[in-house]
């Protein structure tokens, strides 16, 4: 890996560590998984543009976790990860009305 790409990796497991500090000491540990789930919810029944708006938190934290966890996982991990993330790209289309 080339000296660029770990400082940026560095840079952003610094910057995301504060946020993440503060939800799992602050918050009842269930509160985002359940938060989670309920938008993902959300974004599978409303069928319109605030359904897309509902997936977005979900797929900027799945693309959080699969950056900061790639080195660290397997092949099979990688294809799980990228497949979830397309999902949920699709989901956000579908609700924005491009399929």
């Amino acid at each position: 890996m080339a000296p660029r790409e770990n400082s940026f990796r560095k840079a952003v497991e610094a910057r995301s560590a504060t946020p993440m500090v503060y939800l799992s000491t602050q918050l009842p540990r269930w509160v985002v998984p359940v938060l989670l789930v309920i938008l993902l919810l959300a974004g599978l029944a409303v069928t319109n543009p605030l359904g897309a708006l509902a997936v977005l938190p979900v797929l900027a934290f799945v693309c959080w976790l699969a950056y900061l966890s790639w080195p660290s996982i397997g092949v099979g991990g990688r294809i799980l990860r990228i497949v979830v993330m397309a999902f949920l790209l699709a989901l956000i289309a579908t609700r924005l009305g491009a399929f």
